[in-house]
This record gives structure tokens, sequence and C-alpha cells, in this order.
């Protein structure tokens, strides 16, 4: 099954048309509001060069599942 996702708003004008083995390969900088200087701070503090690293990393997996249960309460 085919699956269609706009991402434009959520990557960089030069990322757009990559494919989704391109992005997951690409710097973290690739994303939409993030510089080459986040990607050298993330590379030094938390070893993350891919966006693939940045969302597979475990303390960002661990903040998205928080948020998402402090989402369900209420």
């Amino acid at each position: 099954m085919a699956v269609s996702v706009n991402l434009s708003k959520g990557l960089d004008k030069a990322w757009e048309d990559k494919t989704l083995e391109e992005i997951l390969a690409a710097p973290p900088s690739a994303l939409a509001g993030l510089t080459e200087k986040h990607d050298a701070q993330l590379a030094d503090a938390l070893g993350i060069k891919t966006i693939a690293d940045l969302g597979s990393n475990k303390y960002f997996a661990l903040a998205g599942v928080l948020v998402a249960l402090g989402n369900k309460q209420g």
C-alpha cells in the first residue's frame, strides 16, 4: 500500500523532493528550523549525525512517549 505524506513544512526546502531513504540519511539540519550549528551540537553531545539517529535516539523517543501520554490525560 502506498502512503503519501506532505513533509514540506517540516523539511528544509532543499530536502522537500528527496526520497525517504535520503531524508533519513540527511543531517538534522535538513529539518526546518535546524542549522549546521545544531548538527555539530547534536553530534558532539549525543552522537546524532542523521535524521534516523535523531528519530531513534532513546532520549527523544522517551520524550515523545511521555508527551503522547500527557496528551491522553485531561
